[in-house]
């Protein structure tokens, strides 16, 4: 048997609990995790966020520069470059 109840948690981190009868007497384990708020997805809700978040990306130890990317795939990997543009924006107008 589970019970969910989302409380809110006061100040003084001091809650008192009234057990429903359908549980029953003897011992429990009580899990206490954070309710998460609903996510919205990736979006900046303000610039605040924006910045704060650019600012946690730069400060990842594991980030590389985009230079580290350069000459990653083999020169026959897509050919030549313009040509396999072209080729990918004219499946664009079929």
């Amino acid at each position: 048997m589970s019970v969910t109840q989302t409380v809110e948690i006061p100040v003084s981190h001091r809650l008192t609990i009234d057990v429903p009868r359908e549980v029953p007497a003897g011992q429990a384990i009580l899990t206490f995790t954070p309710a998460k708020k609903p996510a919205v997805g990736k979006t900046n809700r303000t610039l605040e966020d924006a910045l704060r978040r650019a600012a946690e990306k730069a400060a990842d130890p594991n980030r590389r520069p985009l230079s580290h990317f350069l000459g990653i795939l083999s020169p026959n990997t897509y050919g030549d470059g313009v040509t396999y543009q072209r080729a990918i924006r004219d499946e664009w107008d079929g």
